[in-house]
């Protein structure tokens, strides 16, 4: 544990400080984040037309309100898969600290399948609900089909489906994941170059 004294000091001989942020490095970002980026952009171009509709020309546009919750839902799905390939998704780790190896290891590969199930089942049940719902189901104020904002529902699910896949395969060639060790991430092992994990699939 190191004291205060010990860490880098950022305050200069001069009295003023000198902190340095980190080089910016977008090299590891996976091609989800950029999608999501996208969509978050033309969210907050909605959004700001919204603001300036409201409160400047006092003529509010009605289709904005109901365009960018459709947005949000597709920034947030097509972002979801960014959080199964880092596999930092919300888990519980407690027990694994309590567990025999062997049986840390098992839960651990039950836990790989069961999100993959997971993933897996709900792309097919969005695709159900797609054909179900056919050209019927309508956006209340833009008249365009529901199915729109489904399918981008279902990208996301298969994207996470995909990752899900691939992140069971590097826990079971490295042979832990990040339930038995919870100071690894997704670039740790030797079998991928720190890096460029997310850049595989």
């Amino acid at each position: 544990m190191q004291s205060i004294d010990d860490m880098p000091h950022v305050m200069g001989d001069d009295g003023q400080f000198h902190a340095q942020d980190e080089e910016v490095d977008l090299s590891g970002t996976p091609f989800e984040g950029w999608v999501a980026l996208g969509f978050f952009w033309i969210l907050g171009l909605i959004v700001f037309y919204q603001f300036i509709t409201r409160y400047v020309m006092n003529d509010s546009a009605a289709w904005t309100e109901e365009i960018a919750r459709y947005f949000l839902i597709a920034t947030v799905f097509i972002g979801a898969a960014i959080g199964v390939a880092k596999n930092n998704h919300i888990q519980v780790d407690f027990f694994y600290r309590y567990l025999p190896a062997a049986a840390a290891r098992l839960l651990a590969t039950v836990v790989d399948i069961l999100r993959i199930v997971f993933f897996g089942t709900a792309f097919v049940l969005t695709i159900q609900m797609m054909i179900k719902l056919g050209q019927n189901a309508r956006m209340t104020i833009v008249d365009m089909p529901m199915n729109y904002v489904y399918g981008v529902v279902a990208v996301g699910f298969a994207a996470m489906f995909a990752r899900s896949l691939w992140v069971a395969l590097v826990h079971r060639r490295r042979g832990y994941t990040v339930l038995e060790r919870v100071e690894s991430t997704m670039q740790d092992g030797p079998d991928l170059p720190a890096g460029q994990q997310l850049q595989k699939t």
